[in-house]
């Protein structure tokens, strides 16, 4: 008979994704949240998962071997009833990552760990070894197009992570990453974030010092050779360690860099030229991260450059991750995943190298606690250089009383003072009217948030698409 486990919050992406992979092992699944949406709730469906919507104590099967609880803010005793009968059935209690642990303690893994590129990084490289028939398993924190999910249990011995450093429970302090067994790991930077949890830059950076001391010494160290954090971070492994970056200073470069949709370079590795590569994925960035899944996926023999090829051709990219948003209009509206100032001016960059000549407006949501604590008041005095119009929506709310919070006008004012227009949106429909009228027929609209925009997100690509088509 198989084991049970039932899900307190099914419905984020880290949890059924760890749900789909415990079924995928044998187990019989079932799962609670006070939210269900496409397309997570499609992969759970599509697995045969059974969820329930809104949290009861009748929720908990009198048979479930083990309960697995997620990390969120609803999710504890005080105020979740199904939470406190899960602590009080005497039932194990685990977070995802402690199953993602049992999932992973005899595979080959490669945990990709950093501030900023970790999803595309990992998601672009289960794509590559899943289009090579290398049946690869994998766990992504987002969405991937051309996916069926974003988790999968295979046979190949090759177990791909996203590893986050974010806490593992309510009870567990101890970063995500720690619990999934290193054999190999590919550090993209580790530049200050998440300041509701890490308020220093000395605390943000322990979770990775510890993260390469599991790594053994055996394994296989890849770093960002750019990222000065990470690569500071990356002398306390003693193992094997290959740099990537942008220049020839790394072991692993790109060269003829020409950016277009879509972008083409030649990946080299030292005075050796590997292989030229085609990409539909926009900026410089994107480059870099090519470059890192190609270094390890090369150094560890797990593909021949003519398989590298084809996967990152292929390869349509993560959501929201600079997703294209407008295919039927003139406008070109992409998505970009601004959490924090390094992937917002990533995006930023991005968007000058592929439309030099285009006007940019952007629309951004200070949605993050990295963006709405007065300590980040001066990054607002770069992020957006280069944008012809900036709309700031107004701050979430949410943790607002637990730091120093940036009031929308503080944003507007910082950003104004910066030289760069700006102007304060509340009102998703006002707002939509407001940015209508300041679209021309060839503009670019770059959405910058980790939130929603209150809809925009989809209304200003239909309004595009209405007013300008292609």
């Amino acid at each position: 008979m198989a084991q049970k486990a039932h899900f307190i919050g099914i419905s984020g992406k880290g949890m059924s994704a760890a749900a789909i992979l415990l079924q995928e092992s044998g187990w019989e699944i079932s799962g609670s949240d006070e939210g269900h949406y496409p397309p997570v709730s499609d992969y759970l469906k599509d697995s045969g998962i059974p969820f329930i919507s809104g949290y009861k104590k009748e929720n908990i099967p009198a048979d479930a071997d083990i309960i697995v609880i997620g990390k969120n803010a609803k999710l504890v005793e005080e105020s979740n009833e199904e939470v406190a009968a899960a602590f009080a059935s005497g039932k194990k209690i685990v977070s995802f990552p402690d199953v993602l642990s049992d999932l992973t303690a005899q595979t080959d893994n490669i945990v990709v760990a950093g501030s900023y590129g970790k999803s595309t990084c990992t998601a672009l490289m289960s794509w590559c070894l899943l289009q090579a028939a290398k049946d690869p398993s994998f766990f992504i924190g987002e969405i991937t197009k051309g996916l069926s999910a974003h988790a999968r249990l295979g046979k190949g011995g090759v177990f791909v992570l996203e590893g986050d450093e974010y806490p593992s429970a309510n009870w567990d302090s101890s970063s995500k990453f720690l619990h999934y067994h290193p054999k190999n790991v590919l550090l993209t930077s580790t530049t200050h974030d998440h300041v509701n949890v890490y308020p220093t830059h000395g605390d943000y950076i322990l979770p990775f010092v510890k993260l390469l001391e599991t790594l053994p010494q055996s394994g296989l160290l890849v770093v960002n050779q750019g990222e000065p954090h990470a690569l500071k971070v990356s002398k306390e492994y003693t193992g094997k360690t290959v740099t990537y970056g942008m220049t020839s200073k790394a072991d692993w470069y790109p060269e003829k860099i020409k950016y277009g949709m879509p972008t083409t370079f030649t990946l080299k590795n030292g005075a050796k030229t590997i292989a030229k590569l085609s990409t539909k994925l926009l900026g410089a960035h994107n480059i870099e991260n090519i470059v890192g899944i190609s270094a390890l996926l090369l150094e560890k023999g797990l593909l021949t450059p003519e398989q590298l090829v084809a996967g990152v051709e292929s390869f349509e990219g993560v959501r929201r991750r600079m997703e294209y948003l407008s295919p039927e209009s003139s406008v070109a509206v992409f998505e970009g995943f601004g959490s924090s100032f390094e992937k917002a001016r990533s995006a930023m960059e991005a968007m000058q190298l592929h439309f030099p000549k285009r006007k940019l407006i952007v629309v951004f949501e200070p949605h993050t606690f990295t963006w709405r604590n007065k300590a980040a008041l001066a990054q607002y005095d770069t992020v957006f250089k280069g944008a012809d119009k900036v709309y700031i929506y107004e701050p979430a709310t949410q943790g607002a009383t637990t730091h120093e919070q940036l009031t929308q006008e503080e944003i507007v004012q910082q950003v104004k003072a910066a030289g760069v227009d700006a102007e304060a949106i509340t009102e998703p429909l006002v707002a939509l009217e407001a940015i209508g009228k300041e679209l021309g027929p060839k503009d670019c609209i770059l959405l910058l948030t980790s939130g929603e925009l209150g809809g925009l997100i989809k209304s200003i690509p239909a309004l595009v698409e209405e007013k300008f088509p292609a």
